[in-house]
């Protein structure tokens, strides 16, 4: 009986990591709701009062594996809730561990779309793998700048 009991334990503790683990991941749909958000604040208190806002105010703007970024066309940094040394740095040229520049893709997307969805690897701050994460990105209307926030998949 005493076996049965620790068995039947680790297998409830294990359920438990489990679904901890999937609350940690946060889906596209919350990404694509968390731009939503960002530009309405945007809209709101302006764009340097906003990406002042997504880089520091971690209880406002970073949920689960979510975090707001805000890029310009030409590929510098404008804010970014993970990490804010990344601000004012020039990504035009970041590679996935495919070779794939998504950051160049997200211009693209943000340029010709006006918003859209970018496919990517990327290490999980949760993790600290290496994942897919699909990145929603819109553009900031009346700026050469987008928003972006990606969830990994």
């Amino acid at each position: 009986m005493t076996i049965f009991r620790s068995l039947l334990t680790l297998l409830l503790a294990g359920f438990v990591s489990v679904s901890a683990m999937a609350q940690d991941h946060a889906t596209k749909d919350e990404a694509k709701a968390m731009v939503t958000a960002a530009l309405a604040h945007i809209k709101k208190v302006g764009n340097d009062q906003a990406f002042k806002d997504f880089t520091s105010d971690k209880a406002t703007w970073t949920k689960k594996d979510l975090y707001v970024f805000t890029m310009d066309l030409k590929g510098v940094v404008l804010a970014h809730g993970a990490n804010e040394k990344l601000v004012g740095k020039n990504l035009i040229d970041l590679k996935d561990q495919n070779g794939k520049l998504f950051a160049r893709e997200f211009i693209e997307v943000g340029t010709a779309k006006g918003e859209g969805w970018v496919d990517y690897d990327w290490t999980s701050p949760v993790t600290k793998k290496v994942e897919g994460k699909s990145t929603y990105v819109k553009r900031i209307p009346g700026s050469d700048s987008f928003a972006a926030v990606g969830a990994y998949r």
